[in-house]
């Protein structure tokens, strides 16, 4: 493997995972309700697509232009799952072994948003009682939990880095 493309992988995976804590971090400090916020789980989603294309542009300048789909692709991945990996342990951590009441106090918060939203949207009674039963049988931030989101996670950003790949990728030369 390139070592470039091992390199830029890394640090931007680091630089992900580490704004994701500290996003973590501020929201926590801020108000817990703002986990079950949209709009910063939008942000979120913008930011990790902003720094896909930096690490991307950044890649394909050092390598010259040339910059096959598969050398792309592998980049964004690196980034991914060193990023998610950080994420992943800080979360496990935090509402682990730091603050395990902050879980119960979010989960809450999310039953509470749940409901309301279904209620918005005509759900019937027997369907959001279903819901929050199901609900308050989830431990979202146990270490289980975590790990399968990161699962999920990664699959999710190979997906994009897909897309990204295919955008980035050096176009054929003509002989």
């Amino acid at each position: 493997m390139n070592e470039i493309i091992k390199k830029n992988g890394v640090s931007y995976g680091i630089i992900t995972g580490v704004v994701a804590a500290l996003i973590t971090t501020s929201i926590y400090a801020i108000d817990l309700k703002l986990f079950t916020a949209w709009w910063i789980g939008l942000l979120s989603f913008s930011f990790y697509i902003i720094i896909g294309v930096v690490l991307l542009s950044k890649t394909k300048k050092e390598l010259k232009g040339i910059f096959p789909f598969k050398d792309a692709f592998t980049t964004y991945f690196i980034s991914a799952v060193v990023g998610v990996l950080i994420s992943v342990a800080f979360n496990i951590i935090l509402f682990n072994f730091i603050d395990p009441s902050a879980k119960e106090s979010i989960k809450e918060l999310t039953i509470k948003y749940a409901v309301e939203m279904m209620q918005k949207f005509g759900t019937p009674s027997s369907a959001i009682n279903e819901a929050v039963k199901k609900l308050q049988e989830n431990d979202q931030f146990s270490i289980i939990e975590l790990l399968k989101g990161s699962v999920f996670s990664i699959v999710f950003y190979a997906l994009i880095g897909l897309l990204l790949a295919l955008i980035f990728k050096s176009k054929p030369t003509q002989e």
